[in-house]
Protein backbone atom coordinates (compact mmCIF):
# COMPACT_ATOMS: atom_id res chain seq x y z
CA UNK A 1 0.00 0.00 0.00
CA UNK A 2 2.50 2.62 -1.38
CA UNK A 3 -0.19 5.47 -0.82
CA UNK A 4 -0.67 4.84 2.73
CA UNK A 5 0.22 6.01 5.74
CA UNK A 6 1.76 3.40 8.10
CA UNK A 7 2.99 3.91 11.55
CA UNK A 8 4.11 1.97 14.61
CA UNK A 9 2.78 2.92 17.99
CA UNK A 10 5.64 4.21 20.08
CA UNK A 11 6.31 2.36 23.17
CA UNK A 12 4.52 3.64 26.15
CA UNK A 13 1.52 5.83 24.31
CA UNK A 14 -2.23 3.75 24.25
CA UNK A 15 -3.46 2.65 20.95
CA UNK A 16 -2.84 -0.32 19.50
CA UNK A 17 0.42 -1.07 17.83
CA UNK A 18 0.33 0.22 14.28
CA UNK A 19 -1.72 2.87 12.91
CA UNK A 20 -2.96 2.16 9.50
CA UNK A 21 -4.23 5.34 7.58
CA UNK A 22 -5.86 4.52 4.32
CA UNK A 23 -5.21 6.82 0.95
CA UNK A 24 -6.81 6.19 -2.14
CA UNK A 25 -5.51 7.33 -5.38
CA UNK A 26 -6.21 10.94 -5.70
CA UNK A 27 -4.29 11.24 -2.82
CA UNK A 28 -7.48 11.34 -0.29
CA UNK A 29 -7.75 10.09 2.97
CA UNK A 30 -10.65 7.72 3.35
CA UNK A 31 -10.26 6.25 7.14
CA UNK A 32 -8.39 4.71 9.60
CA UNK A 33 -7.35 0.96 10.29
CA UNK A 34 -5.65 0.32 14.10
CA UNK A 35 -3.91 -3.12 14.34
CA UNK A 36 -3.05 -4.52 17.60
CA UNK A 37 -0.79 -7.91 17.45
CA UNK A 38 -0.51 -10.58 19.93
CA UNK A 39 1.44 -13.54 20.64
CA UNK A 40 -0.01 -15.58 23.76
CA UNK A 41 -1.23 -19.22 23.97
CA UNK A 42 -4.47 -18.25 24.87
CA UNK A 43 -7.11 -15.78 24.02
CA UNK A 44 -8.32 -12.64 26.70
CA UNK A 45 -11.53 -11.03 25.97
CA UNK A 46 -10.40 -7.99 27.98
CA UNK A 47 -7.96 -7.48 24.55
CA UNK A 48 -11.70 -6.29 22.46
CA UNK A 49 -12.57 -4.00 25.54
CA UNK A 50 -9.18 -2.48 25.45
CA UNK A 51 -8.60 -2.19 21.93
CA UNK A 52 -12.39 -0.35 21.12
CA UNK A 53 -10.98 2.35 23.88
CA UNK A 54 -7.76 2.42 22.01
CA UNK A 55 -9.85 3.04 18.77
CA UNK A 56 -12.02 5.49 19.67
CA UNK A 57 -8.68 7.40 21.26
CA UNK A 58 -7.41 7.04 17.57
CA UNK A 59 -10.18 7.96 16.24
CA UNK A 60 -10.10 4.69 13.82
CA UNK A 61 -12.91 3.60 11.73
CA UNK A 62 -11.79 0.24 11.90
CA UNK A 63 -9.76 -2.12 14.48
CA UNK A 64 -7.86 -5.25 14.09
CA UNK A 65 -6.55 -7.84 16.54
CA UNK A 66 -3.93 -9.98 14.66
CA UNK A 67 -3.11 -13.14 16.62
CA UNK A 68 -2.30 -17.09 16.24
CA UNK A 69 -4.41 -17.66 19.09
CA UNK A 70 -8.44 -16.82 18.51
CA UNK A 71 -11.80 -17.12 20.24
CA UNK A 72 -13.26 -19.98 20.40
CA UNK A 73 -15.51 -21.13 16.90
CA UNK A 74 -13.28 -19.03 14.94
CA UNK A 75 -11.06 -20.89 12.52
CA UNK A 76 -9.17 -17.70 10.70
CA UNK A 77 -11.14 -14.62 11.01
CA UNK A 78 -14.10 -12.99 11.89
CA UNK A 79 -15.86 -9.78 13.65
CA UNK A 80 -16.21 -9.92 17.45
CA UNK A 81 -18.06 -6.86 19.42
CA UNK A 82 -17.12 -4.45 16.72
CA UNK A 83 -13.20 -5.61 16.21
CA UNK A 84 -12.04 -7.63 13.69
CA UNK A 85 -10.13 -10.53 14.77
CA UNK A 86 -7.46 -12.65 12.38
CA UNK A 87 -4.96 -14.99 12.32
CA UNK A 88 -1.62 -13.84 10.67
CA UNK A 89 -1.90 -16.13 7.54
CA UNK A 90 -4.74 -14.26 7.17
CA UNK A 91 -3.46 -11.06 7.89
CA UNK A 92 -3.09 -9.56 4.62
CA UNK A 93 -6.44 -10.66 2.65
CA UNK A 94 -8.02 -8.73 5.35
CA UNK A 95 -6.34 -5.97 5.53
CA UNK A 96 -6.76 -5.55 1.66
CA UNK A 97 -10.26 -5.92 2.24
CA UNK A 98 -10.78 -3.34 5.24
CA UNK A 99 -8.61 -1.05 2.91
CA UNK A 100 -10.71 -1.21 -0.36
CA UNK A 101 -14.27 -1.09 1.97
CA UNK A 102 -13.16 2.35 3.48
CA UNK A 103 -12.03 3.40 -0.41
CA UNK A 104 -15.03 2.73 -1.68
CA UNK A 105 -17.51 3.99 1.45
CA UNK A 106 -15.08 7.33 0.85
CA UNK A 107 -16.13 7.45 -2.62
CA UNK A 108 -19.99 6.81 -1.85
CA UNK A 109 -19.63 10.11 0.22
CA UNK A 110 -18.21 12.07 -1.69
CA UNK A 111 -20.68 11.29 -4.35
CA UNK A 112 -23.63 12.12 -2.42
CA UNK A 113 -21.78 15.48 -1.09
CA UNK A 114 -24.69 18.40 -1.66
CA UNK A 115 -27.09 15.81 -1.97
CA UNK A 116 -27.52 15.19 1.48
CA UNK A 117 -29.97 17.04 4.52
CA UNK A 118 -29.87 17.54 7.67
CA UNK A 119 -31.65 14.58 8.16
CA UNK A 120 -29.63 12.19 6.41
CA UNK A 121 -26.66 13.40 7.96
CA UNK A 122 -27.93 12.58 11.10
CA UNK A 123 -28.94 9.25 10.18
CA UNK A 124 -25.76 8.75 8.46
CA UNK A 125 -23.73 9.47 11.74
CA UNK A 126 -26.39 7.51 14.05
CA UNK A 127 -25.78 4.20 11.99
CA UNK A 128 -21.83 4.62 11.22
CA UNK A 129 -18.80 3.01 13.42
CA UNK A 130 -17.96 6.27 15.50
CA UNK A 131 -21.89 6.78 17.04
CA UNK A 132 -21.66 2.74 17.77
CA UNK A 133 -17.92 3.40 19.42
CA UNK A 134 -19.22 6.21 21.84
CA UNK A 135 -22.25 4.26 22.99
CA UNK A 136 -20.49 1.29 23.76
CA UNK A 137 -17.85 3.70 25.37
CA UNK A 138 -20.72 4.85 27.41
CA UNK A 139 -22.02 1.68 28.21
CA UNK A 140 -18.81 0.12 29.37
CA UNK A 141 -18.49 2.70 31.61
CA UNK A 142 -21.64 2.62 32.97
CA UNK A 143 -21.12 -0.88 33.73
CA UNK A 144 -17.42 -0.20 35.44
CA UNK A 145 -19.12 1.94 37.73
CA UNK A 146 -22.25 0.12 38.57
CA UNK A 147 -19.85 -2.71 39.38
CA UNK A 148 -18.06 -0.44 41.58
CA UNK A 149 -21.35 0.80 43.29
CA UNK A 150 -22.66 -2.60 43.83
CA UNK A 151 -19.26 -3.12 45.74
CA UNK A 152 -19.06 -0.49 47.94
CA UNK A 153 -22.54 -1.30 49.00
CA UNK A 154 -21.32 -4.75 49.73
CA UNK A 155 -18.64 -3.45 51.73
CA UNK A 156 -20.66 -0.53 53.38
CA UNK A 157 -23.22 -3.34 54.42
CA UNK A 158 -20.69 -5.78 55.67
CA UNK A 159 -19.65 -2.65 58.03
CA UNK A 160 -22.58 -1.63 59.32
CA UNK A 161 -23.29 -5.32 60.70
CA UNK A 162 -19.80 -5.64 62.01
CA UNK A 163 -19.99 -2.20 63.89
CA UNK A 164 -24.09 -2.99 65.13
CA UNK A 165 -22.53 -6.36 66.75
CA UNK A 166 -19.57 -4.47 68.07
CA UNK A 167 -22.19 -1.95 69.88
CA UNK A 168 -24.90 -4.62 70.72
CA UNK A 169 -21.73 -6.34 72.65
CA UNK A 170 -20.67 -3.29 74.42
CA UNK A 171 -24.26 -2.54 75.34
CA UNK A 172 -24.37 -6.51 76.70
CA UNK A 173 -21.59 -5.79 79.12
CA UNK A 174 -22.27 -2.21 80.06
CA UNK A 175 -25.90 -4.09 81.19
CA UNK A 176 -24.25 -6.75 82.82
CA UNK A 177 -21.85 -4.58 84.95
CA UNK A 178 -24.90 -2.12 85.92
CA UNK A 179 -26.51 -5.49 86.88
CA UNK A 180 -23.84 -6.38 88.89
CA UNK A 181 -23.05 -3.35 91.08
CA UNK A 182 -27.09 -3.10 91.63
CA UNK A 183 -26.72 -6.43 93.12
CA UNK A 184 -24.07 -5.28 94.84
CA UNK A 185 -25.42 -1.70 96.41
CA UNK A 186 -28.79 -2.41 96.42
CA UNK A 187 -30.70 0.60 95.68
CA UNK A 188 -28.37 2.90 97.07
CA UNK A 189 -27.36 2.79 93.05
CA UNK A 190 -29.04 5.46 91.37
CA UNK A 191 -31.04 4.42 88.35
CA UNK A 192 -30.05 4.69 84.83
CA UNK A 193 -33.13 4.96 82.75
CA UNK A 194 -31.12 3.92 79.20
CA UNK A 195 -29.46 0.66 80.86
CA UNK A 196 -32.97 0.10 83.11
CA UNK A 197 -34.42 -0.83 79.85
CA UNK A 198 -31.80 -2.65 78.27
CA UNK A 199 -31.65 -4.65 81.51
CA UNK A 200 -35.55 -5.17 81.03
CA UNK A 201 -35.36 -6.36 77.44
CA UNK A 202 -32.69 -9.02 78.34
CA UNK A 203 -33.42 -12.66 78.29
CA UNK A 204 -34.50 -13.20 82.23
CA UNK A 205 -34.55 -9.38 82.78
CA UNK A 206 -38.19 -8.90 83.96
CA UNK A 207 -38.40 -6.36 87.19
CA UNK A 208 -39.40 -8.93 89.74
CA UNK A 209 -36.18 -11.30 89.15
CA UNK A 210 -34.39 -8.56 88.89
CA UNK A 211 -35.75 -7.07 92.48
CA UNK A 212 -34.95 -10.73 94.04
CA UNK A 213 -31.37 -10.76 93.21
CA UNK A 214 -30.93 -7.05 95.11
CA UNK A 215 -31.93 -8.63 98.59
CA UNK A 216 -29.10 -10.63 99.80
Amino acid sequence: FPLDQIRPVPKGEHGGDVVHRVVNPLGQPCGTILWESKRTKNWSDGWLVKLRHDQRAAKAEVSVIVSQVLPKGMETFGLVDGVWITHPRAALPVAVTLRHSLIEIMAARKASEGQQTKTEMVYEYLTGPRFRLRVQAIVEAFSSMQGDLDKEKKAITRQWAKREEQIHRVMQATVGMYGDLQGIAGKTLQEIEGLELKALDAPGGDGEEANGGYVS
